[in-house]
């Protein structure tokens, strides 16, 4: 049989429209431009606080590229000041997308299939952590196993599926299971966000092992890398990763090894680190 021909992805999340890195915003939107990727996928947080405005200019801009796009819902996007939106309907400010919102890409050869990640709320906290809920999971599973035999499969989601760190310190709940899942049926990788340091790791399950590859933040609120976005390519069953950025670091010092709890610039000497270093003197702004 002959290879498939090799397809380009495009994976950027954290654009967190209210504290956006405009440079970085405009560099990714020409580069889809000039580029043309097969696909851009987006793991979640277009906004800050999920204010309406915020929502406008992210919409406004998703809406300007010119590719297939698929995009997540991360833990800012929900309603944060206004609770009965937030429980009742929290994807209406959605408007003007909804049909890229947790949407299976289909490209030859290849899928990219959702997994929703964010809750409306939770037994513990912080809400922003990720749950992955049974229905959650089954929706994913069942799109995947409906799909033609032979079909190649990257899943999507906000949160990195690491369910405790080597601490012991709970991450994302039930990611355990899905990674797990996601091993049996040969995923390719999961791809994410939240943390807003690039990665590169592969998760040992009981079914055996799954890539997990995480994209930066195009944002002014960053942790120990300069804002970028994942240059994927997929040829014969691998995945090469190019971590593009504005400050042209190399993907190997653009990536840390271990997932965080969080996006916060690492304070701790325990919090993982990119090679490159550029943790910022003062936590950034948050409005």
């Amino acid at each position: 049989m002959a290879d498939r021909a090799p397809v380009r992805l495009f994976h950027i999340s954290d654009v967190h429209f209210g504290l956006e890195d405009v440079a970085a915003i405009a560099w990714a939107g020409r580069a889809i431009a000039d580029e043309r990727p097969d696909a851009v996928a987006i793991t979640g947080d277009l906004t800050m606080r999920a204010r309406h405005r915020e929502y406008t200019a992210a919409c406004a801009w998703i809406r300007s590229l010119a590719a297939p796009v698929t995009v997540e819902v991360g833990n800012h996007d929900m309603p944060y000041f206004n609770l009965w939106e937030r429980f009742t309907n929290p994807y209406r400010r959605y408007r003007g997308i909804e049909a890229l919102v947790e949407r299976e890409l289909d490209l030859p050869g290849l899928a990219i299939v959702p997994l929703k990640t964010t809750a409306r709320a939770q037994w513990r906290f912080p809400w922003s952590n990720g749950w992955i809920t049974g229905a959650a999971l089954r929706e994913t599973l069942a799109a995947i196993d409906a799909l033609p035999a032979g079909t190649r499969v990257l899943v999507t989601a906000h949160h990195p599926l690491t369910e405790r760190r080597a601490d012991g310190k709970l991450l994302t709940r039930g990611g355990t299971a899905a990674l797990a899942a996601l091993a049996a049926r040969k995923v390719l990788a999961v791809l994410s966000g939240h943390i807003h340091d690039a990665f590169d790791m592969v998760a040992e399950t009981a079914n055996g092992p799954v890539r997990m590859i995480g994209a930066g933040t195009l944002s002014r609120r960053i942790r120990s890398t300069p804002p970028s976005f994942n240059e994927l390519t997929i040829a014969n069953g691998d995945i090469t990763v190019k971590v593009r950025n504005l400050a042209d670091v190399p993907t190997a010092a653009m990536q840390i090894d271990e997932v965080p709890e969080n996006a916060l610039p690492p304070r701790d000497p325990q919090e993982p680190v990119a090679p490159v270093g550029m943790v910022p003197e003062e936590d950034p702004p948050v409005h």
